[in-house]
């Protein structure tokens, strides 16, 4: 199973601020859901909680949030106390059929606690600067840079461009 991270940030590394996305690029929304449809999405609580309600749960993908709280639950998600659990939990075929890749939507503690065990980062930055409180974690040099698009303009008149990440050396295993 591969496991995947996906996530925009400004050139500075800025995710989020306010439990919010504080920039609108239509154009990575869409890439967002091109991407990760028909796949197991994995996110923490709070953004969880950040999405819209008639946008929960995420529509054509299987939901799993990760949670201490283990009294929490959500219609149409399934709840993991921890990144291990719910990579498991994505990978179990009893239930549905095992994704190919399993993305990693969101937050900043939940990106940290998965990237040991990401296969692909599938990144866009948004050329924009501003204050945040919720930082991307910073590739090193166990990535290459496996796709890199021009800067592009969207239609809400920020710059952005595609950065996607392969691991050069073998992720830990989900079973580890």
């Amino acid at each position: 199973m591969n496991v995947g991270l996906i996530w925009a940030q400004t050139l500075d590394g800025v995710i989020g601020a306010d439990n919010a996305i504080p920039w609108r690029v239509p154009e990575d929304m869409a890439h967002f859901k091109a991407t990760t449809l028909g796949s197991a999405v994995v996110m923490g609580r709070k953004t969880w909680d950040s999405l819209p309600a008639r946008f929960r749960p995420l529509t054509g993908r299987c939901n799993i949030v990760v949670t201490r709280d283990p009294q929490w639950a959500a219609e149409g998600t399934e709840r993991a106390g921890s990144i291990i659990e719910a990579l498991q939990l994505a990978a179990d075929p009893s239930e549905r059929a095992a994704p190919a890749t399993v993305w990693v939507i969101g937050g900043g503690e939940i990106y940290r606690a998965a990237l040991a065990y990401a296969t692909t980062l599938s990144v866009t930055e948004v050329e924009v600067t501003l204050d945040g409180d919720t930082y991307a974690p910073t590739p090193d040099s166990t990535w290459v840079v496996s796709e890199d698009t021009d800067w592009q303009s969207s239609t809400a008149g920020l710059r952005y461009r595609f950065r996607g990440y392969t691991r050069r050396c073998p992720a830990t295993p989900v079973d580890a």
